[in-house]
């Protein structure tokens, strides 16, 4: 359905894999407003189009990429799309967001997204280009590794699943070239349909709104981009691995299945030591100024370099130190098509099962000499690997251990430690995919990693920065951008300040303190907000490439009604307030032994959380909330039996 708003190709294909009819799916300027582009407008149409209830893997559920409306303009970093469905671990919303080049080529073949419907009876990879697409049999690249089934399908943006996916691996990826969308079980919603991979060319021109404004603000961005501290140096001096040691120093460094906070040998899987002795060149997506990704030799062949999830979950997490193994397992994670996070959590699980006595599978804390192997048992669900290949949750309940199980909802919990700081805690436990720390607003990084921070232990005021930092980075996300660039709304000053304690104290206490008019902000009109954040520029690129009417009043009541909107979808799926929580390991047990409140307060978070969201105290959003946010088609009796 053509668009008013320059930005979007306006045309999005609808193709159903079952009879193998393609056509367009009609998608309105009112959502595109209301929901701007990625994982809000997939789940619209995720809302719109399947029934609650529906099997993950049965060809009921839906597989959408969709692009945004900043993918393909030139504005930095905005190669992101998403990759959604209704996911397989969590049976709740389920998104994945990348960089790359597939969205970009998506777009020039004049199509702002995919939806894949149905199942082909046999394997088949989509082929689109230039306003069309095709279905074509892929039986020879069906058992092929993600890296062999790309060089087959010839030059594009591809999306590919490998051997995990097609087992329906619960947390298979899908790769896109040397990008991977991890989370959430994409790869087996795809492996599901049959579908092995697909394929995007075109070179469409992408409209502007205001193009000599936008490529002048393009300049500008990429400037302070690059003379940022976080995204003109950290970034690509150590890329993300450049938080192990502050993590490990904070006692927030998972170790140990998170037992504990910190390892002996964390060095050893920091990104002082990966650019001191693997590094051998940046790299980056399109339109990305920050070059953040890891490039290290492995075996003669220079590959792409683990980032710090992987590190340290298959590191720090099973008491390994060896990154010279670590990138060998990730190379081998993105061939087979695995997520290196589940995957970690997996195994830490495993070992602590083992180690209690409560699953005998010869897994063990800090032993390195099987897991190779067992990774490729996982992808290809092989003796423990069958059970492995099901995720945490799955494994609890089958073995015990539910006490010590790190996920939320079903999703493994992403790296860093809850109990360190716990409004990244309190982001986990209430994330709509589950135990993720982008959804979860990343509170980390104004907790512990970044250079001005809030009081970790302090739970008071922790609600409202969480709910501000979940509605600003989802907005930044369903918009096109990269997360990394909200980085640089620490001004640079604040770098500064780890080396002058007592300001740092100071700059703590007060920020900890504002909590107050966090509350504030998010209770206020957001018509009162009618001005672009100059470190934030997202709302104003959002204008002059699209034409809507855009500030960051706007933008930020975006964010909150797309996880509104999330959230009213697993609250449909029946996944509410009893799945807003952490293991007992987290909330019960000190992190640190002499310290009986180093845990996880979430009883006395949860509820202000909710209070500030305008839900009531069972999680769900009132009619007012509703209202408030243009949520209209919304009828509460679909969700009022949660």
């Amino acid at each position: 359905m053509a668009s008013v708003f320059k930005g979007y190709t306006g045309k999005i294909l609808d193709i159903n894999l079952t009879d193998g009819s393609i056509g367009e799916y009609p998608l309105s300027d009112t959502d595109r407003e209301r929901f701007l582009g990625g994982r809000f407008i997939s789940t619209k149409i995720l809302w719109d189009q399947i029934q609650p209830g529906i099997d993950p893997l049965g060809e009921e559920n839906l597989l959408i990429a969709m692009t945004s409306p900043l993918t393909g303009t030139g504005a930095p970093c905005s190669s992101r799309f998403d990759i959604s469905a209704k996911s397989p671990l969590t049976s709740g919303i389920g998104h994945s967001n990348s960089g790359g080049r597939f969205g970009i080529h998506l777009k020039r073949a004049g199509f702002d997204g995919v939806v894949v419907r149905g199942r082909a009876e046999t394997p088949v990879y989509i082929d689109i280009n230039e306003d069309e697409a095709r279905i074509l049999p892929a039986d020879d690249l069906w058992g092929s590794d993600t890296e062999k089934t790309q060089q087959a399908i010839g030059k594009g943006g591809k999306l590919v699943i490998g051997p995990a996916g097609e087992n329906l691996v619960k947390y298979a990826v899908i790769v896109s070239h040397e990008r991977v969308h991890g989370r959430c079980g994409m790869g087996a919603v795809m492996g599901s349909k049959n579908l092995k991979a697909i394929v995007a060319n075109g070179k469409k021109k992408i409209e502007l709104f205001d193009t000599p404004g936008f490529r002048d603000g393009v300049k500008k961005w990429v400037d302070m981009l690059k003379k940022h501290p976080a995204t003109g140096d950290l970034a690509p001096r150590y890329g993300t691995a450049q938080f192990v040691n502050t993590l490990n120093r904070k006692n927030a460094l998972p170790t140990r299945n998170y037992a504990r906070g910190n390892f002996a040998g964390a060095y050893s899987l920091s990104g002082e030591r990966m650019a001191a002795d693997f590094l051998k060149s940046n790299t980056g997506c399109p339109t990305c100024p920050i070059r953040c990704g890891r490039v290290v030799e492995f075996e003669g062949k220079r590959i792409k370099g683990p980032e710090f999830e992987t590190l340290c979950l298959m590191g720090s997490n099973l008491e390994i130190d060896d990154m010279e193994a670590i990138i060998s397992w990730n190379y081998d994670m993105d061939l087979l098509g695995i997520d290196t996070i589940s995957t970690g959590n997996a195994l830490g699980f495993a070992m602590e099962l083992n180690e209690k006595g409560l699953w005998d599978n010869g897994l063990f804390f800090g032993k390195k000499d099987n897991i190779s192997a067992i990774i490729h048992d996982i992808a290809h669900k092989k003796g423990i690997g069958a059970d492995l290949a099901e995720g945490v949750r799955y494994l609890s309940e089958k073995y015990g251990g539910k006490d010590f199980a790190a996920h939320v909802k079903g999703l493994e919990i992403a790296g860093y430690s809850p109990r360190a700081a716990v409004g990244h805690a309190l982001g986990y436990a209430t994330a709509n995919r589950g135990a993720c720390h982008l959804d979860g607003g990343y509170m980390i990084y104004f907790e512990i990693n970044g250079p001005m921070t809030l009081d970790p232990q302090h739970y008071q005021s922790k609600p409202s920065w969480t709910i501000l930092d979940q509605n600003l980075l989802a907005a930044v996300s369903a918009a096109g951008s990269c997360l990394f660039t909200s980085w640089t709304f620490v001004p640079p000053a604040a770098f500064a300040l780890p080396k002058k304690p007592s300001a740092s104290r100071a700059v703590t206490k007060l920020l900890t303190h504002t909590w107050g008019t966090v509350v504030l902000l998010q209770r206020l009109p957001s018509k009162l907000f009618k001005l672009h954040l100059p470190m934030l520029p997202h709302s104003k690129f959002l204008h002059l490439a699209t034409g809507m009417k855009m500030d960051f009043g706007r933008f930020l009541k975006a964010g909150e009604r797309g996880y509104t909107l999330e959230r009213l979808f697993n609250l449909r799926e029946g996944i509410g307030k009893k799945q807003d929580t952490l293991a007992r390991r987290f909330t019960h047990e000190p992190l640190n032994p002499k310290d009986p409140k180093s845990v996880v307060p979430l009883d006395k978070m949860l509820p202000e959380y909710y209070r500030i969201r305008r839900w009531d105290e069972n999680g769900i959003p009132t009619p007012a909330a509703l209202r408030r946010m243009d949520l209209d088609f919304v009828n509460l009796r679909d969700v009022r039996g949660t």
